[in-house]
């Protein structure tokens, strides 16, 4: 395989799993946050996907961050009649974001990523023996 069409498929996985950690980092930071009127509904969990793309000046199939989801599911609920955000029967609305499972995606993401450096610096090693073969002959 070319050498420099595995450092740019791999350096495709790297920018899609940043992209990842992006969303699911703005997810961990407003899973305790509430709406900004009362009984208004808070922020509301996103979903990263991923699609392939071809990518013509390599004539290889690469990886890209998809268009981001919003997770439909319910909010979940909390009987606070002194918060500003409480509805008229004092309960408040909080995200749809489950910090455990949003630690999970988090950590399989980041080993995804490190798996992505693993590959170019495999792919940088064997550039480097590739040179060394050519100069000692």
């Amino acid at each position: 395989m070319d050498f420099i069409k595995s450092i740019a498929i791999a350096a495709s996985g790297l920018r899609a799993q940043a992209g990842r950690m992006r969303v699911i980092s703005e997810n961990i930071a407003n899973s305790d946050s509430t709406a900004q009127t009362a009984g208004g509904d808070p922020y509301r969990r996103r979903i990263p996907t991923f699609q392939g793309e071809f990518d013509r000046s390599l004539n290889a199939q690469v990886v890209a961050l998809g268009p981001v989801r919003t997770d439909n599911s319910d909010f979940h609920l909390k009987f606070e009649p002194g918060n500003p955000a409480a509805d008229a029967q004092g309960n408040v609305k909080y995200p749809n974001v489950n910090p455990l499972i949003e630690a999970t995606d988090m950590r399989d993401a980041q080993r995804s990523y490190e798996a992505n450096v693993n590959v170019i610096g495999a792919t940088r090693n064997m550039i480097q023996r590739t040179l060394d073969i050519l100069r000692n002959s």
